[in-house]
């Protein structure tokens, strides 16, 4: 569970409230906290324009993708650095169908298939070219929510807009009631507020968020082609391990 994906909504919504406490906007907090057209309009439309952007299968799976923001479980690059290391010098020592022994204590499923790859025999070039395809798959389908929420980020303001226009051309039909066309303007802004507090409090910090873990889960994966390379060579597990060290940020930690 990451606590800042828990505790950073908690914060702005807090502070956001604090703000009208302070500018004594304490009397719109009903009006904000539940506006049926506005809800209908911002996220009903929001989630129509979503629906036609993405296939049913990525819609679903960008939804999912909500639980792994909350979670956040990056690969632990460090443990992934000492596994390689610890088959780097398995394979040095004895050889490399020595590592077969080590595959199921392997905590990393691209490891593991690395391994088994490596084991069996696999031409090098044809191995890292397998793994690289790999990454990069995952890598394109982890920016697939990352675009969605992002893209939430963008859609529901603008559809909050719309929510304005529409309340607005309903107070031009009130032009004759001055006493309507006060309480109908706020209204009227509602949806601009939720779409772009969707946008900023929802939207966009869910897509950084996962664009970062998409990016470290891509770090473990290259350190998993690196390290092969390196055992399939030959090269020292020294030397393996000062060219993997960047991706764990242990090589920043030493300057």
């Amino acid at each position: 569970m990451d606590l800042f994906s828990l505790l950073g909504p908690l914060v702005a919504g807090g502070m956001i409230l604090l703000g009208m406490v302070l500018k004594h906007a304490t009397d719109l907090i009903v009006a904000l906290a539940w506006s049926p057209p506005s809800v209908a309009i911002v996220f009903g439309g929001t989630t129509g324009a979503l629906m036609i952007a993405y296939p049913m299968k990525d819609f679903i799976s960008s939804v999912k993708a909500f639980g792994t923001f909350i979670k956040n479980p990056p690969a632990n690059r460090e443990e992934i650095l000492t596994q390689i290391i610890d088959l780097a010098q398995t394979a040095r020592k004895e050889s490399i169908l020595a590592l077969e022994k080590k595959r199921d204590g392997l905590t990393y499923g691209p490891l593991r298939k690395a391994v088994k790859l490596a084991v069996d025999g696999t031409d090098p070039a044809i191995l890292t070219d397998t793994l690289e395809a790999e990454a990069h798959f995952h890598m394109e389908e982890a920016e697939v929510a990352v675009h969605f929420w992002e893209d939430i980020g963008a859609i529901a303001p603008t559809v909050g807009i719309l929510g304005a226009v529409i309340g607005l051309m309903k107070v031009m039909n009130s032009l004759d009631k001055p006493e309507l066309i006060g309480p109908g303007i706020m209204v009227a802004f509602v949806a601009t507020f939720y779409g772009v507090a969707t946008a900023s409090l929802i939207g966009l910090p869910i897509g950084k968020k996962l664009k970062r873990k998409a990016h470290l889960d891509h770090y473990a994966f290259t350190m998993v082609i690196i390290g092969m390379q390196g055992i399939l060579s030959g090269l020292n597990p020294k030397v393996i391990e000062e060219k993997l060290k960047i991706y764990t940020g242990a090589h920043d930690e030493e300057h």
